[in-house]
């Protein structure tokens, strides 16, 4: 993946546990973070967020990508429940083919 710059700083995405979420981090900083699950086969991505100090760089598009790619590579489809990630993946047809529809069970499985 490309990294994005920030005030002469660059970006590297990590997935966490507890809760979990990609994390996209600027030099040191948590700049943001897309929140998921996963539940029969498919990773429910159902928030993202970035800091108001590094919106507008594009941080959020890049964490997106980063984390379909690692979902991908994983070998599991994605739901699109995340507002910021369904217009992503709409905006980028390639990802598509990934994309499952949300289903009650699925969409159970997302913490309140």
């Amino acid at each position: 993946m490309p990294c994005v710059t920030v005030q002469g700083m660059s970006d590297s995405v990590t997935r966490r546990d507890h809760p979990t979420r990609f994390e996209i981090t600027v030099g040191d900083r948590v700049a943001g973070h897309v929140e998921f699950v996963d539940r029969d086969g498919a990773r429910v991505f159902f928030h993202t967020s970035v800091g108001e100090e590094f919106a507008g760089h594009g941080l959020g598009k890049a964490l997106v990508r980063r984390s379909l790619e690692l979902t991908r590579d994983e070998g599991l489809r994605v739901v699109a429940f995340c507002p910021f990630v369904k217009a992503y993946v709409h905006r980028h047809p390639t990802w598509l083919p990934h994309l499952n529809t949300p289903t009650a069970g699925v969409l159970a499985a997302i913490p309140r």
